[in-house]
């Protein structure tokens, strides 16, 4: 569920500084220090930092958080965990005490700032994140993303009347109508591939694809498939279809998107493979056979070699 947002037009006697507004919006003012505060696209460090008439003033809505991820290792400079789908890998609107970067930091006993974020996943998206914990191995991954050896694998559930079985979607990227997405051909597009492959179908309607992202656009892997005709269930942002009538006339739903990083192999500080796993999330394996697909395709989808 996204967190709502209070929304302040700065009128001429509310007041001179943003904890004023955020007092007369009728909320406490430690939103500011859990960074749920934000004057115009800037997030506000300080309760004092002046406003004036017309500045508009969003106040996110508190997130309950999450209790705790599964960490799957921690060794040579990296942390690798398990993002569950509902939180924002880094600080948002709603703040920064729910975000995955601060639940890690709790959890491992460390600051937030010395987790060094080197990829991230969208909120409504599930899997592996791995993040450096020093210099050397942040740049270490960047090397790895050069030199094709930080591998990601994707599972995803997709409308299937488009599909072949295989391919690269190379459309590049850009940005959207609205700044939040992308599109693609979209202005300031850059250059993007991605690989898939069906791993197995659930009847003609939908397919579960082995993904594999060879460069790391905004949104790459929802744009593509879209703009293929084969957008992501649960993807309201890209077309994807958030319910379903299955043939017996039961309304299957997905509250999520059906996009899961299952694998991510990164390079450890001797140069041999550290891989990580993150096992398929509950709903998505519930989806997939309520959809009429088979398990052993979630197996498939994972360890299938995709031809870059």
């Amino acid at each position: 569920m996204k967190n709502r947002v209070k929304r302040w037009i700065v009128r001429p006697g509310d007041g001179v500084r943003v904890e004023d507004i955020v007092r007369r919006a009728g909320e406490d003012v430690c939103a500011i220090a859990e960074g749920r505060v934000f004057v115009g696209k800037k997030r506000v460090a300080r309760a004092d930092e002046p406003v004036k008439p017309g500045d508009e003033v969003r106040i996110g809505e508190a997130d309950p958080g999450v209790a705790g991820v599964s960490i799957l290792f921690s060794r040579d400079g990296l942390l690798a965990c398990v993002k569950p789908a509902g939180i924002p890998t880094v600080p948002d609107h709603a703040g920064a005490s729910h975000s995955l970067v601060a639940v890690v930091a709790r959890q491992a006993g460390l600051r937030p700032d010395a987790l060094r974020i080197t990829s991230r996943l969208d909120r409504e998206v599930s899997g592996v994140v791995v993040f450096a914990t020093d210099a050397d191995a942040e740049a270490r991954l960047k090397r790895a993303r050069e030199e094709g050896k930080y591998a990601r694998r994707y599972v995803a559930i997709a409308s299937a009347e488009k599909l072949g079985e295989r391919g690269t979607w190379d459309a590049p990227i850009g940005l959207g109508k609205d700044a939040r997405h992308r599109a693609a051909f979209g202005p300031d597009a850059k250059p993007s591939r991605t690989v898939w492959a069906v791993a197995g179908r659930a009847g003609e309607a939908f397919a579960l694809l082995a993904v594999s992202p060879v460069t790391g656009r905004t949104h790459q892997i929802r744009v593509h498939a879209a703009h293929a005709g084969a957008p992501l269930l649960g993807d309201r942002d890209y077309a994807g279809v958030t319910r379903t009538t299955l043939p017996n006339g039961r309304v299957v739903a997905l509250p999520r998107i059906a996009l899961h990083a299952a694998r991510v192999v990164v390079p450890a500080a001797n140069g041999e493979p550290l891989v990580a796993l993150a096992p398929i999330p509950m709903e998505l394996d519930r989806m997939w056979a309520e959809l009429g697909g088979r398990r052993e395709a979630w197996d498939t989808a994972i360890a299938c070699d995709l031809e870059l």
